[in-house]
């Protein structure tokens, strides 16, 4: 029982931790900002002169080709957990047809992301919810795809996220997810100031990802290791961060802030370099 009480109280400290991290001005100013103003994860650089932005836009691309729910249904219903802003779910919905529920523990970028889908018309076609991927408010059997971009990794209790995402999953329906891990030969040294700044204790495995799935009743349809494309987007964003220092600090993000995001950026850009954190995309199938 101590046990149990030990694990919930780290799952809640994860949840307010990264709750009050997003609705930050620092942080929400930031990624505004520096990541392209649409999209908050990770992109897939295919040239030098590729813009944040499309390669942000072309890592949704890539995923969706995962899923043959995606491609082939005439009005997908998909969950994205950890939303942020909405681009991803503009863009599933433009492109795709889909029609999608959004679910993000940041207050402020849900509000953001209701302002978009408005000025964009795309309101009718996308519901934000305030809430947190360990506890999913809807019923079982609810969806065709549960998506998210490397969001899971701010959960302290991420077997309890895929099992969340299995029970509102349809039979046929299809977790499809990025997620940054450490690889099994990561040295602690080089993790730790990584799990500092994001004020975690681990990262997940491949490993753990697919025996999860497997255990829970999920067919693994598509892993893809992408560790170089890691490499590359936080190396362009520091890159970034650097150039326009001055803009950010202007626009009120804290000099306290930038220095740390820095070290940060630099923390991942070595952990990519030296083979001990990936990216990596799933698929799943609930069967």
């Amino acid at each position: 029982m101590n046990q149990e009480k030990e694990n919930s109280h780290e799952r809640l400290e994860a949840v307010d931790t990264a709750q009050e991290y997003y609705n930050s001005h620092d942080a929400h100013t930031f990624y505004s900002t520096i990541w392209g103003g649409e999209d908050l994860h990770i992109g897939t650089f295919r040239k030098p002169e590729d813009t944040i932005y499309d390669a942000s836009r072309r890592s949704v691309d890539e995923i969706a080709a995962l899923s043959y729910n995606i491609l082939n249904m005439s009005e997908c219903n998909l969950l994205d957990i950890g939303s942020g802003i909405g681009g991803t779910a503009r863009h599933l919905v433009n492109r795709y047809g889909c029609r999608v529920t959004g679910l993000n523990l940041s207050e402020v970028e849900n509000s953001r992301h209701r302002r978009k889908n408005k000025e964009q018309g795309f309101d009718d076609r996308i519901d934000v919810h305030d809430g947190a991927f360990e506890n999913l408010p809807f019923q079982d059997e609810s969806f065709d795809v549960v998506w998210s971009e490397d969001a899971i990794l701010h959960s302290g209790d991420r077997k309890r996220v895929l099992e969340e995402a299995y029970r509102v999953l349809k039979k046929g329906g299809e977790m499809v997810f990025s997620d940054p891990l450490q690889t099994q030969g990561c040295f602690s040294e080089f993790l730790q100031p990584i799990l500092d700044r994001l004020h975690l204790n681990s990262l997940a495995t491949s490993k753990f990802y697919e025996a999860t799935a497997l255990e829970l009743g999920m067919e693994i349809v598509h892993h893809r290791s992408k560790p170089q494309q890691l490499l590359n987007h936080y190396g362009r964003i520091l890159e970034e961060t650097i150039a326009r220092e001055d803009e950010l600090r202007a626009n009120g993000v804290s000099e306290d802030y930038l220095e740390h995001m820095k070290k940060g950026l630099e923390n991942w850009v070595i952990g990519a370099k030296y083979g001990h954190l990936d990216w990596v995309w799933f698929c799943f199938r609930k069967v």
